[in-house]
């Protein structure tokens, strides 16, 4: 119940994940691992049908699907453990943004890189969330006295999750990294000033509209 109270909107958030979860679980008749098929028939990010038919609200599902109970385990204890600092240090509207917006570039970036490829899971947004501690820490590293801590285990964190990228070939490294990216700028632009909101919007905007024009031209 503490987390509840802590870290309201994360805990939300880890409730919809295991509730999707579980309709997925009872859609494929596989608790411990999601057919792909099956993923894309739920709402997957798969270009193809999202290019011919528009079905664009597959990159809001995707957030909340996962392929495997380690997949959802594992993006479930790493949104328990940054919980708390990030409802703590953002605004619970800027947190939302910050989640959504990494889990859109992610998804976006996806699509880019693996046309053909299927994706879900909330890693996108995951990786932004670390990347918003990060920027958070680094432009207040002088008047925290923990900040340089905090930024060396988040880092580690961001390390070893990037290399289970590298060594595992069904993990998407491009949502990945561009969740992170987008979170990095996003945290940083407003732990500096909560007024940034607006440029970080615009910087948003130009950049889904770029992917999205690389992808449909």
């Amino acid at each position: 119940m503490n987390f509840f109270k802590q870290a309201p909107i994360s805990a939300i958030l880890i409730l919809l994940n295991l509730i999707v979860y579980g309709y997925e679980a009872l859609y494929a008749s596989s608790f411990i691992e999601i057919p792909t098929q099956a993923l894309v028939e739920i709402g997957a990010i798969y270009a193809p049908f999202m290019l011919l038919d528009a079905q664009w609200w597959r990159l809001l599902s995707a957030v909340f699907m996962h392929g495997s109970m380690t997949h959802l385990l594992m993006n479930m204890f790493s949104l328990y453990l940054l919980g708390r600092d990030v409802e703590r240090l953002f605004l619970p509207r800027h947190y939302l943004l910050l989640y959504g917006a990494s889990a859109l570039i992610g998804g976006l970036l996806s699509i880019w890189t693996h046309p053909l490829g299927v994706s879900i899971g909330a890693s996108g947004a995951i990786f932004g969330i670390f990347g918003a501690l990060l920027g958070f820490f680094a432009i207040y590293h002088k008047q925290m006295p923990h900040a340089k801590e905090m930024i060396r285990s988040l880092a580690t964190l961001l390390g070893i999750n990037l290399l289970l990228g590298l060594l595992v070939p069904s993990i998407d490294l491009s949502a990945h990294i561009g969740g992170l990216l987008t979170g990095l700028i996003g945290g940083a632009l407003l732990a500096k000033n909560p007024r940034y909101v607006w440029g970080y919007l615009l910087i948003l905007l130009c950049v889904a509209g770029g992917l999205l024009f690389e992808i449909t031209f």
